[in-house]
């Protein structure tokens, strides 16, 4: 089934296993969501998602940078923990940036700032190398923004 993906993807993980990572926080993103939705808060089905599957990205990138550099026999220093921990946060500062209360009261800009933040970490990925864990994450957020779209506008 991702055999397509076979000649990009640099991780030390399987792609099925990295695809069944990001769709397991995805589902449990969508559990907390639809929780969410229902008794209608502000962050609801499609953020939560988002924000499930950046964190699931950060960690596989995080452990993925951790064994290349254990692997390459860098060990002075090296904390890959300490580059996410600063890219996440600054993607967050930009993305707090899209979230607005409107007139009425209400809040927008939620998603955005979740696919914001998703964007640094597929940013990130690709940064490393790891193009097949961004295609598959880019891919499954396209779903989460567009097709989801369709049952809750």
């Amino acid at each position: 089934m991702w055999e397509w993906i076979a000649g990009y993807w640099e991780t030390g993980l399987p792609v099925g296993d990295a695809a069944s990572r990001l769709c397991a926080a995805l589902a449990f993103g969508a559990a907390i969501g639809f929780e969410r939705e229902a008794t209608h808060r502000a962050a609801g089905l499609r953020t939560h998602m988002l924000v499930s599957l950046a964190s699931a990205l950060f960690t596989i990138i995080a452990f993925e940078m951790y064994g290349r550099l254990r692997d390459s026999g860098v060990t002075s220093g090296a904390d890959p923990l300490r580059l996410l921990e600063a890219v996440t946060a600054g993607v967050a500062f930009l993305a707090a940036g899209s979230i607005l209360r409107d007139s009425g009261g209400g809040v927008r800009g939620l998603t955005t700032g979740a696919g914001l933040w998703l964007a640094g970490a597929v940013g990130m990925a690709s940064g490393y190398g790891l193009f097949g864990l961004a295609t598959v994450a880019t891919v499954l957020a396209i779903i989460v923004l567009a097709l989801l779209r369709l049952v809750k506008p």
